[in-house]
C-alpha cells in the first residue's frame, strides 16, 4: 500500500500544479473570484497533507502530529465548502460575508484539541460539509442529463470522501501507517478523477454555476418574446458574428438583445439546452472549423484568435471538448475542396 500511496502522493503534487496553472484561470471563473481563491487555497491545503504523508510514509518523519498537519486537515473541508458556495448557489446568496469566517473556527480551535480527537474531529466535520455538498447538487437533479458522465466522475470523488471520513473515525484502529497510506491514495485518486472530469468538460465550474442559476430561480422569461430574442440572439452570432469579441460576456449580449442576463442565461437554458459558455464556444468552434477548412494557410492560432479565443491553450482546450480532436487533426480530415478545373 506504501508504494501505491508514494505513487499518487507525487500525482497529487503535479496535478495540483496543472489545476492551478491551467484550469483556475479567469475564463473559467468569471464573475468568481472567490470560487477561484478558495480552489487555489484548496490546492495548496491538499499538496500540504500529501507533503505531510510523503514525509511520514518514506522519511519517518512525524509531520502528521504536528499542528500545522491537525490545521491544514480541518481547513480541507472548510476550503472546499467555501469554494463550492459560488459556484452551487444564486448570485444573490453566493457572496461570502464577513460572518462566514466563522467555517474557519475548527482550523482555529485545532491546535488545543487533543491529539487522539484531532483525526476524528477533523472528518466528523468534513462529513458535514459532505451532507451540504448532497444536498446542493440534489438541488441540480433536473439539470442531471446535462451532466451526466460528469456528475458520475464527482460521485466517485463523493464516494471516495465519504470513505476516509469511516475511515478517519476508526484510524486509531487501524496499523501505524495504513491510515495515512489509504488518505493519500484517496487524495491521489480524487486528482484523478477531477483531472478526468475537467478533461471531458474543461469549464465545467461555469457551466454548473450557470445551470444552478436556473435551478434555483423562477422563471423570468414571462413578458420575453422568446422566439424574436432567440432571433435576435442568431443574427448576432451569424450576421455580425458577435462571438470575435473576446471580452464578450453575458451581460454585454444581454444588452444587446435588451434583455436581462437572467433572461438570457434561461432562455439559453430552456430554449438551446446549454449555458452561455457553452453556446459562446460552439459558435466559436463553429467558425473556426469553416476557416480551417477554407483558409488552409492560415496558421491554427491566427483562427483561433480571429474567432475570439484569447489564447491558443483555450482555443485547443475548447476544440478538443467539442469536436474531440485537435484543431490541426481536423485540418487534417477536412482538407479544403478544390474546384475542379
Amino acid at each position: 500500500m506504501i508504494p501505491l500511496a508514494l505513487l499518487l502522493i507525487g500525482f497529487s503534487l503535479f496535478s495540483a500544479l496543472t489545476l492551478a496553472l491551467i484550469h483556475f484561470r479567469r475564463e473559467n471563473y468569471q464573475d468568481q473570484t472567490i470560487a477561484k481563491i478558495m480552489g487555489l487555497i484548496l490546492m495548496l491545503a491538499l499538496c500540504g497533507l500529501q507533503l505531510a504523508h510523503f514525509a511520514w510514509l518514506y522519511l519517518d518523519q512525524a509531520w502528521v502530529e504536528t499542528t500545522l498537519y491537525r490545521m491544514t486537515l480541518f481547513a480541507v473541508a472548510p476550503t472546499f465548502y467555501l469554494f463550492s458556495q459560488p459556484l452551487l448557489r444564486p448570485q444573490n446568496e453566493s457572496r461570502i460575508r464577513w460572518m462566514q469566517l466563522w467555517h474557519m473556527l475548527p482550523v482555529v480551535a485545532a491546535p488545543w484539541l487533543p491529539g487522539a480527537a484531532a483525526l476524528p474531529a477533523a472528518f466528523i466535520v468534513g462529513a458535514g460539509y459532505l451532507l451540504w455538498l448532497a444536498r446542493s447538487l440534489f438541488a441540480l437533479r433536473h439539470e442531471r442529463s446535462n451532466f451526466h458522465l460528469e456528475l458520475m466522475l464527482l460521485g466517485g470523488v463523493f464516494a471516495i470522501a465519504i470513505g476516509v471520513s469511516v475511515l478517519g473515525l476508526i484510524q486509531t484502529a487501524l496499523p501505524e501507517k495504513l491510515f495515512f497510506s489509504l488518505y493519500a491514495v484517496s487524495i491521489g485518486l480524487a486528482f484523478l478523477l477531477v483531472q478526468l472530469t475537467l478533461g471531458l468538460r474543461p469549464q465545467l465550474s461555469t457551466e454548473v454555476s450557470e445551470a444552478a442559476q436556473e435551478s434555483y430561480a423562477s422563471s423570468t422569461l414571462t413578458n420575453v418574446d422568446c422566439d424574436a430574442a432567440l432571433s435576435g440572439l442568431n443574427s448576432l452570432m451569424q450576421s455580425e458574428h458577435i462571438y470575435e469579441d473576446a471580452e464578450l460576456s453575458l451581460p454585454g449580449l444581454a444588452a444587446k438583445l435588451g434583455i436581462s442576463p437572467h433572461q438570457l442565461s434561461e432562455l439559453m437554458n430552456t430554449r438551446l439546452g446549454k449555458g452561455f459558455s457553452r453556446y459562446l464556444r460552439e459558435q466559436r468552434i463553429d467558425a473556426a472549423k469553416a476557416m480551417l477548412r477554407d483558409e488552409p494557410s492560415a496558421s491554427v492560432l491566427s483562427v483561433g484568435l480571429s474567432v475570439g479565443f484569447s489564447a491558443q491553450s483555450n482555443f485547443y482546450e475548447a476544440f478538443r471538448e467539442i469536436e474531440g480532436m485537435t484543431p490541426g487533426q481536423y485540418r487534417k480530415l477536412h482538407p479544403r475542396n478544390k474546384t475542379p478545373r
